[in-house]
C-alpha cells in the first residue's frame, strides 16, 4: 500500500457521510513520475455516496475510497468531465489496494452516474 493511503489523518468525518480535508490531499495523475499533481484543498468537503442497497459491498467509510472520493469530487467541482475525473479516482483506488471487480463496478458508477 502507498503513502497515498496509510492513514486518516487528512480528512474528518463531519456529518453523516460527509467528511472535510484538513490538509491538502495530493495525487499524481497520469504515469508514476509525471509531475502532474492535482491538489485537493485543505477544507474541501466531499461524500462517497453509495446507494443503501449497495452499502453492503462498498462501505462509504471505508478509508480505502475516501482519498479516490475526494479527488473525483473536487476533479468535477474543478470542470474536469466524468471519464477523466473516473480515471483519476480509478487511480487511486488501486494506489488503495482496491480489487480489480470493485475498482470496475465504482469506476463504470462515477462515470456512468448523471451522464449527459
Amino acid at each position: 500500500m502507498s503513502k497515498f493511503t496509510t492513514s486518516l489523518d487528512w480528512c474528518v468525518l463531519e456529518h453523516g457521510v460527509e467528511y472535510i480535508s484538513t490538509k491538502d490531499l495530493h495525487f499524481e495523475l497520469g504515469l508514476k513520475g509525471s509531475g502532474f499533481i492535482y491538489v485537493v484543498p485543505k477544507g474541501y468537503k466531499f461524500e462517497l455516496s453509495v446507494p443503501s442497497f449497495l452499502r453492503w459491498l462498498i462501505d462509504p467509510h471505508n478509508p480505502k475510497y475516501l482519498k479516490s472520493a475526494a479527488v473525483h469530487d473536487h476533479m468535477l467541482e474543478d470542470g474536469w468531465d466524468r471519464p477523466t475525473s473516473g480515471a483519476a479516482f480509478h487511480a487511486a483506488l488501486k494506489a488503495s489496494g482496491v480489487g480489480r471487480l470493485k475498482r470496475l463496478i465504482m469506476f463504470f458508477a462515477v462515470t456512468l452516474w448523471r451522464w449527459r
